[in-house]
């Protein structure tokens, strides 16, 4: 299927590994030219050395911290025209109590999680309304449709901008601009990994008894691979993806029971 993208241009917030890299690998492939930002210079310049010999498509990068209003100046200063953006915050949380989560900490996560994407999306909308052309996607987690204990400032967050964007998206959308949230699961990427050896450590149990454990609860039964998401998200930039918006997406292999 030819999504109707090739020469748009895209800015792929934590576009340097995981689901945020497995987004613009697809959206490459579509001839979608790039701009991957995240922290790290050489993981982005690994990233984008990849990307360009595999597709052909131009990938630019930019090192910036988008908790930071410097960094999102600096990203859509380089980035110029956007055409396609997708916010990934890309920040994991460690469960916390609730009693115990201090007001700047609360204040760091609604920076991280809400001002974060909103403030790229609120910069970009206006461009993509005037050429007639604008797709966003949000990376939550599938966990904003049945919240968990411990995790309270992040789903705050997130949920706060899920609202915004559904308000948001209603206005843009007869100017072809639409704006979706994909929420996914258990994706088998670094930070996965990462986070599941540190419930293993603070459980004092196996890695691999996590493992089972967090797969005896998703009737898929494994572990997707980003690529799954990746075409989810491409997908959603389409050129056909014009009459869906506002939509929180959930991609986790069939965890969540809830119907709506």
């Amino acid at each position: 299927m030819n999504l109707g993208i090739k020469g748009r241009r895209a800015v792929i917030c934590g576009g340097s590994k995981g689901l945020g890299l497995a987004a613009a690998r697809s959206l490459a492939r579509e001839g979608v030219d790039l701009t991957l930002v995240a922290r790290s210079q050489e993981t982005l310049q690994a990233a984008a050395r990849q990307l360009a010999a595999e597709t052909g498509v131009k990938v630019a990068t930019v090192s910036a911290d988008l908790s930071t209003a410097e960094g999102r100046a600096e990203v859509l200063e380089q980035a110029g025209v956007v055409d396609i953006l997708v916010a990934n915050p890309g920040i994991r949380q460690v469960p916390d109590n609730f009693r115990t989560i201090t007001r700047e900490a609360w204040d760091g996560w609604m920076e991280a999680h809400f001002f974060s994407s909103l403030e790229l999306i609120r910069a970009v909308v206006p461009g993509m309304s005037e050429r007639g052309f604008g797709r966003i996607v949000n990376m939550s987690v599938s966990f904003i449709k049945f919240p968990q204990v411990g995790f309270g400032p992040s789903h705050a967050a997130r949920l706060a901008l899920a609202g915004a964007i559904a308000a948001m998206a209603r206005e843009l959308i007869p100017h072809n601009v639409v704006i979706n949230s994909v929420c996914p699961g258990l994706f088998e990427t670094d930070a996965l990994i990462t986070n599941l050896h540190g419930h293993a450590a603070r459980g004092n149990t196996s890695y691999e008894a996590i493992v089972a454990d967090r797969l005896s609860h998703c009737p898929a039964g494994r572990f997707a691979d980003p690529s799954e998401c990746g075409d989810l998200i491409a997908f959603l930039c389409s050129a056909q993806n014009g009459f869906m918006t506002a939509q929180n997406i959930v991609n986790d292999g069939g965890v969540y029971q809830g119907l709506f």
